[in-house]
């Protein structure tokens, strides 16, 4: 017998009972279908037996990893059921990008049509119906290589060519093997919600969104955001390093850095672009760049700036931040906290007073936030607005006309800067841009602020409300957009984020969230940040830049 403690209350139940089991016991406490199990400081999929005594804590479908769960979940049964309609002409399935709630995937070998798609997703309900197993098994990495190669799954077979564990886990569903990284849901049963849609020369599946697991919203085409991505796509693709493992096979036969040297070429072309761009139209005085925490933003600003500098333009930088409100005129959020990453943090009134006086030819004192005092200072920081001079705004509401209502549309050059993950680990398993950035931030916050780990994971789902509310909206609006993400770059931050994550402490709820990543920085071979050019977007990040940031 073991005694389980759920919601303060413990019971005794046979020593061979899953959690499963024990959560259709209590399905009740949750507000959606339970899909993973929390115990010790541990995340438990829901087929796992109990072992010993333990205090149990449940986790539905609203909850970030069991969302994510749920996709994974999805993703193989849509697998499956595309191999079982489409049979061997179907060579392999590459899921690619995330596009708000739905994921784009492509096909090779196969031609996607209405009706194969209508097809495969009337499959896909079959298979929830019939509630099947969802099967775990942990083989010799060796073996696993083999069953990949079998199968065709060549990037599957490269990532594990460079994996240090002996073992590795393999799903099963009804026959079909596959790999993901992260936790999986034990049946079919409760993957009830999903579509797909034909787009561009792929698919979307479409999910719920976490905030309502129960709901299936429509597709959310985002044009521009999707050629973003599939330009980076592109560029991974180019430079042969578009998974992990072949980002590894380059590193392992010594040619980091020609890779590094390329990627940033890459980026410098793209910025030198977007320079030309704006030079060719004078009337553009205002360079409005917002983005996502943790984009490098900053750098970004500073590299723009160089370039402009080569048509003859003259920038000068303007931070938002020194227009905040004074802290006590700042508003508070639903729980009573300050609420610095809303519109009304900004004095928009004095930022537009300030831009017009200076688009009109006169001179403006510009503030400085202390941010220590909570108070804007004045300390002589006079601008003005020359013929050939142009302002690089740089802060989170940039892309929002009620920030800059008093501009002229047409005085305003807008720039969405994002880190888009360019990387996949390997066919079917993405890589989230929300985790890069996270990573990114964790490091940057230890280097600049000493902040440990934990406590910018804990602040990270207030961030992401954040982006949510005031910078994905108005994504779609900016003149251009601009991916900060580099290929190599996990390689070179995983030696530092390893040492903070590992600093963190297993009785504190950030600790799982440290395994998931620790898990996945095994993935890479690291990459010596020392050769990194001096004015890379990362540097931002691991130190070292020439640029203020």
């Amino acid at each position: 017998m073991v005694k389980v403690k759920v919601n303060g209350v413990a019971k005794e139940y046979d020593d061979n009972i899953t959690y499963g089991e024990l959560a259709e016991e209590y399905k009740g406490i949750c507000d959606y279908d339970i899909i993973l199990a929390r115990c010790g400081g541990k995340l438990m999929e829901l087929n796992k037996r109990i072992s010993q005594d333990c205090e149990v804590a449940f986790l539905d479908t609203s909850y970030d990893s069991g969302h994510k769960t749920y996709i994974r979940g999805v993703t193989l049964l849509m697998l499956k059921a595309f191999y079982d309609i489409a049979g061997e002409s179907l060579k392999n399935i590459f899921v690619k990008h995330a596009i708000s709630d739905s994921i784009y995937c492509e096909t090779e070998g196969i031609e996607l049509t209405e009706k194969l798609l209508l097809d495969v997703e009337e499959r896909m309900h079959v298979l929830v119906e019939k509630d099947l197993p969802i099967g775990k098994r942990s083989i010799d990495t060796e073996d696993a290589i083999s069953i990949f190669e079998d199968y065709g799954m060549h990037d599957k077979k490269e990532l594990f060519e460079y994996r240090r564990v002996s073992k590795v886990n393999i799903y099963t569903l009804d026959g079909f093997e596959d790999y993901y990284y992260g936790y999986m849901p034990a049946s079919t049963g409760i993957l009830k919600y999903f579509s797909l849609q034909l787009y561009d020369k792929g698919f979307v599946i479409n999910m719920p969104n976490r905030k309502t697991p129960d709901v299936l919203g429509g597709f959310k085409p985002q044009p521009k955001l999707f050629r973003t991505l599939q330009e980076s796509s592109g560029w991974g693709k180019m430079a042969g390093a578009d998974t992990v493992g072949a980002l590894n096979k380059i590193i392992s036969q010594g040619r980091a850095m020609d890779l590094v040297l390329v990627q940033e070429a890459l980026q410098e072309k793209k910025i030198a672009k977007i320079a030309e761009t704006i030079a060719s139209d004078r009337s553009k005085k205002f360079i409005m760049i917002a983005g996502p925490s943790s984009s490098g933003k900053t750098s970004f600003s500073h590299r723009l700036s160089v370039q402009l500098q080569t048509f003859g333009i003259k920038p000068q930088l303007i931070s938002l931040d020194n227009y905040f409100k004074d802290r006590k005129d700042t508003p508070k959020d639903e729980n009573g906290n300050y609420d610095f990453e809303c519109l009304g943090a900004i004095d928009t009134s004095l930022f537009n007073k300030d831009m017009v006086t200076m688009l009109n030819g006169g001179t403006a004192e510009l503030p400085e936030f202390n941010f220590l005092k909570g108070e804007r200072e004045y300390k002589g920081n006079f601008m003005k607005l020359g013929h050939d001079g142009i302002f690089v705004i740089e802060g989170i509401h940039g892309l929002n006309d009620a920030l800059s209502y008093s501009l002229p549309k047409e005085s305003k050059f807008k720039i969405y800067i994002s880190a888009l993950a360019q990387l996949n680990i390997d066919e079917h398993n993405r890589i989230s841009t929300t985790d890069g950035r996270l990573i990114r931030r964790m490091v940057r916050d230890a280097r600049t602020r000493g902040t440990d780990a934990a406590h910018t994971i804990a602040m990270w789902p207030s961030v992401r409300r954040g982006e949510d509310r005031y910078i994905f909206p108005f994504q779609e609006e900016a003149d251009v957009m601009f991916n900060s993400s580099l290929i190599y770059e996990l390689a070179v931050l995983k030696p530092y984020a390893e040492a903070l994550l590992f600093g963190i402490p297993k009785d504190v709820p950030e600790y799982i969230e440290a395994k998931r990543f620790l898990k996945f920085l095994d993935y890479f071979i690291g990459i010596n940040s020392q050769d990194i050019p001096k004015n890379s977007l990362l540097r931002e990040f691991v130190g070292g830049s020439i640029f203020n940031v």
